[in-house]
């Protein structure tokens, strides 16, 4: 079953979040106005609503020896594309974080990086090493 993610965020910059996802991510726009956008995330909707200052606690979690965000969205992609996402984003001297592989040699594998988008949001972008491991429990 192919079903897309949406995902509607508040943003502290229109112009700032569509560059950022536009042109460093280069993902493609969908419709959008000067108060907000959609963004084709590797085919899940992303819509961002200019809100201005807004105030999240970005509490900690611990997996394995990582502390992540327990806030965070993300995507799951072929192992070939997080390859070069990872890749091109860490050659543009951008704070890509805890790139690590989660549950090594067990049931759910998994490579993962996260990175900060313009608003605070943690983006994550994981590959798995069996996709059909994805919601194994």
């Amino acid at each position: 079953m192919d079903i897309k993610f949406h995902l509607a965020l508040p943003c502290k910059d229109i112009e700032e979040t569509r560059a950022f996802y536009q042109d460093v991510v280069k993902a493609n726009l969908g419709r959008h106005t000067e108060k907000w956008l959609d963004v084709d995330l590797f085919g899940n909707q992303l819509t961002f609503t200019q809100s201005g200052n807004f105030n999240f606690d970005f509490k900690n979690y611990r997996l394995e020896d990582y502390i992540l965000p327990s806030f965070h969205f993300g995507v799951i992609v072929p192992v070939d594309v997080w390859g070069e996402l990872y890749s091109r984003l860490f050659q543009l001297d951008l704070e890509v974080t805890t790139e690590a592989t989660f549950m090594q040699d067990k049931v759910g594998e998994h490579l993962s990086f996260f990175i900060q988008d313009p608003n605070g949001y943690m983006v994550e972008f994981k590959s798995f090493r069996d996709p059909e491991e994805i919601f194994a429990t």
